[in-house]
């Protein structure tokens, strides 16, 4: 009889532990096969992996209507997650929070929150919009300045009575990261008069409609001597249409993004890219660290707030872009995510990444 229970016991235990494992839901924004998104995924996955949770990835394929289809699936199914992790990608959130009423779900929004008009919507109807339990927004607009800024110390100042022309090349009108990586770069460019920004495009995050942009503009503006790109696939694109004019990039013309895809990487080892800002594809993982401290009731707003503005893109200097390459195959890419939850930790513990950027 004891060994019969015994028994019962430990084949109960896997059962049990599987029970207490948090379940996440991400909704990616991005496509299957989009460079910045995949790494996006992976590093949540090697973050879910080391914290012992289950995480399901659904990719929307940058289609609005796929993305409320897949958060009705994951809302309404009858298995639900724990936790939804979403993405403000063309303003779609504040649907997927009324959805989410009385679903036992909860909320997490990275990369791009609410807005101030969305923030003031769900606010002021608490009883049709459930508050996510927090929002992780990148340093984008800090971004987009310093890009510039590094840009331009690339070029030499420019005769007295003469300016320096600029390309600028944003993602979505309708993407807040977007936008705030765009008035990063009217901010810097408001303090370098000497820099004359010809045209600012909207080259929809790809390649090859930049490329169809840049060789449109760079007839019009063949003394082009800075590009600034608000990721690396746009940046690509003009890239290709700079080098089939014959201009040389890091040479006749220097060009920016934002990403650490392997690419970019390699990009700026070769001096290709004169300025690189990565980093964001983290993001993810830390909201992982979060969720899994909140499934364990441990309070993840120890400071009181609930929305953060992560420092996570920062400048890769050639050296940082050789160290990150390598750990691109790493599983876990070398980090040992247990060590920056607060299990076990002291009631003081604050989150690291929280304020200050993660040396890889």
């Amino acid at each position: 009889m004891l060994k019969a229970l015994a028994k019962c016991l430990l084949l109960s235990l896997p059962l049990a532990a599987h029970a207490q494992t948090p379940s996440v839901v991400f909704l990616n924004p991005g496509y299957s096969n989009e460079t910045f998104w995949v790494s996006y995924s992976r590093f949540m996955q090697a973050a879910a992996s080391d914290l012992g949770m289950q995480l399901r990835i659904e990719y929307s394929e940058r289609e609005p209507a796929r993305a409320m289809t897949l958060a009705r699936q994951v809302l309404e199914g009858p298995q639900r997650p724990d936790y939804l992790v979403l993405v403000n990608e063309q303003y779609i959130a504040p649907e997927i929070i009324r959805l989410s009423r009385g679903s036992g779900v909860k909320l997490f929004l990275v990369n791009n929150g609410l807005t101030p008009d969305q923030t003031r919507l769900i606010a002021d109807s608490p009883d049709k919009y459930p508050q996510p339990i927090a929002t992780l927004v990148t340093n984008d607009e800090e971004a987009g300045y310093r890009m510039l800024t590094a840009l331009i110390a690339q070029v030499p100042p420019p005769p007295k009575g003469q300016q320096i022309d600029l390309l600028a090349f944003s993602g979505m009108k309708i993407t807040p990261a977007s936008q705030l990586r765009e008035r990063g770069m009217r901010r810097a460019l408001a303090e370098h008069p000497e820099v004359n920004l010809r045209q600012v495009v909207y080259g929809g995050w790809g390649r090859e409609r930049a490329y169809e942009q840049a060789t449109q503009l760079l007839q019009r503006y063949p003394n082009t001597r800075l590009v600034w790109s608000a990721n690396d696939e746009m940046a690509f694109g003009a890239m290709q249409a700079f080098e089939e004019a014959g201009r040389k990039p890091g040479k006749d013309v220097c060009f920016s993004a934002v990403n650490s895809s392997p690419e970019a990487l390699q990009a700026r080892i070769d001096g290709r890219l004169s300025v690189l800002m990565g980093g964001h594809f983290s993001l993810g993982g830390w909201a992982m660290v979060l969720l899994h401290d909140d499934a364990r009731g441990l309070p993840i707003s120890r400071d009181g707030q609930h929305q953060y503005q992560v420092p996570v893109l920062q400048l890769i200097d050639p050296a940082r872009a050789r160290r990150w390459l390598k750990l691109v195959n790493e599983p876990d890419y070398g980090l040992d995510f247990n060590r920056f939850s607060a299990e076990g930790k002291a009631r003081s513990f604050r989150y690291p990444f929280l304020t200050a950027p993660v040396d890889y």
